[in-house]
């Protein structure tokens, strides 16, 4: 056994043996620094493009079906630039105070089920008259003048680094959603709902 002990003293090669240890969960931990950083970066281009965007929707030129389209069209092709894969949906709901588009309170209606959900045949109070309950009280669309218009954003694609994987989680896709509300120029006399109507859920 004497052969043996100039091997104990021996310290070649401990590094490589250290970093072989080391380095797969050193590479993890930069991988996931690398996408946490791309999903914030993300996040804060989406919110940049949407808070330009949003405020030129606002414009009277700009209300028109076509200009929201090239509007939306813009987002679409910055969020592409960075995840050419992504998904994105582009939502606008119009309120007539910036208040109401807060609260986004639901239209008023019966719940005779109790499950939360305007359905079955139960009653509403249709106040903006579009002939559909909704459950924020809002209406598709940028709406007209003053109005206050909430723009959502919400883009899915798959993750740079599907780390979560590895520790049982099987979402592949990164969703980031970015939203903004803002008024609408008054460029005319703000519209004005007529009188609730009282209509039955489907």
């Amino acid at each position: 056994m004497r052969w043996l002990r100039p091997l104990g003293r021996d310290r070649r090669g401990v590094s490589a043996v250290e970093f072989g240890f080391i380095a797969p969960t050193f590479c993890m931990v930069l991988l996931g620094i690398f996408d946490f950083g791309h999903t914030l970066y993300m996040r804060g281009a989406l919110q940049g493009v949407l808070q330009k965007t949003a405020r030129d929707a606002t414009l009277e030129s700009n209300t028109t079906e076509g200009q929201q389209a090239i509007l939306d069209d813009r987002v679409k092709s910055q969020v592409k630039a960075l995840a050419n894969n992504a998904t994105i949906d582009i939502k606008r709901r119009f309120y007539r105070t910036f208040s109401q588009a807060a609260a986004a309170k639901a239209e008023d209606w019966t719940d005779t089920n109790r499950n939360g959900r305007c359905d079955a045949g139960e009653p509403y109070e249709d106040a903006n008259n579009n002939s559909s309950w909704d459950s924020d009280g809002g209406d598709d669309g940028q709406g007209g003048a003053k109005d206050a218009t909430v723009v959502t954003v919400t883009v899915t694609y798959p993750r740079m680094f599907p780390l979560l994987k590895l520790f049982g989680d099987n979402t592949a896709n990164a969703k980031i959603v970015a939203t903004t509300v803002l008024k609408n120029q008054p460029y005319s006399d703000q519209g004005s709902y007529a009188a609730p109507t009282r209509r039955n859920c489907t």
